[in-house]
């Protein structure tokens, strides 16, 4: 019974260590690029508009996306290495 109990721990810190380092890239490039580092980016344009403008109206979507399918990817393996997938 212990083992497995120090299993599901192991299981759930993982999984809200791999939580928490999405929320950090996410925060990082909405809030960070997106509004704090903006006036750094003004001199890169990309789309006929600055770089930070393009994070705070696209660039943070596409990044959510790609959290989305890298966070299913890495579960999935995680579910296989501690034993829950489906």
């Amino acid at each position: 019974m212990s083992s497995e109990s120090d299993s599901g721990q192991a299981y759930w810190k993982a999984n809200v260590s791999l939580i928490r380092n999405c929320l950090i890239v996410w925060a990082f490039v909405s809030f960070g690029l997106g509004i704090l580092f903006r006036p750094l980016l003004t001199s890169i344009k990309i789309g006929g508009s600055d770089l930070g403008f393009w994070f705070a109206q696209q660039g943070s979507i596409y990044v959510f996306l790609v959290l989305i399918f890298f966070y299913a990817w890495r579960m999935n393996a995680m579910d296989k290495k501690y034993g829950v997938e489906e």
